[in-house]
């Protein structure tokens, strides 16, 4: 096999899931959960998981993605914005994870339009 040189940096995604959640403002919105769909992608350094091929040293995804699930599930949310904000910031937590990024869709938000979303994104420094 071809040695293959560089940082590693390892991009994960986490796509469309899609979960139910009290978010909004108007009463409807407040006593009825919505679908939400959350798209997250993130980097981290994944040298010791290519050379170790042992899920130990790799990014666990799959508790991200519980954690996630838990959070929304267990809270009720006005804005959006802070929706994906306590999401990235579960996502943040994790100390491997160098960048992140979060877009949460609200379908059918607005008339006409298929949905609403917003994105938040933060670094780790390095």
């Amino acid at each position: 096999m071809t040695a293959v040189t560089g940082n590693h940096q390892a991009t994960v995604r986490i796509k469309d899931l899609l979960l139910r959640a009290y978010i909004g403002i108007k009463d409807e919105e407040i006593n009825n959960r919505q679908d939400v769909l959350i798209n997250v992608r993130l980097t981290y350094n994944a040298a010791d998981a290519i050379n170790q091929n042992d899920i130990r040293a790799a990014l666990n995804y799959r508790t991200i993605t519980k954690q996630i699930i838990s959070h929304v599930d267990g809270n009720r949310f006005a804005l959006l914005e802070r929706l994906t904000h306590e999401v990235l910031s579960i996502v943040m937590e994790h100390e491997a994870v160098r960048w992140a990024a979060v877009e949460i869709d609200k379908p059918h938000a607005l008339r006409y339009a298929e949905s609403v979303s917003v994105c938040l994104e933060a670094h780790r420094a390095t």
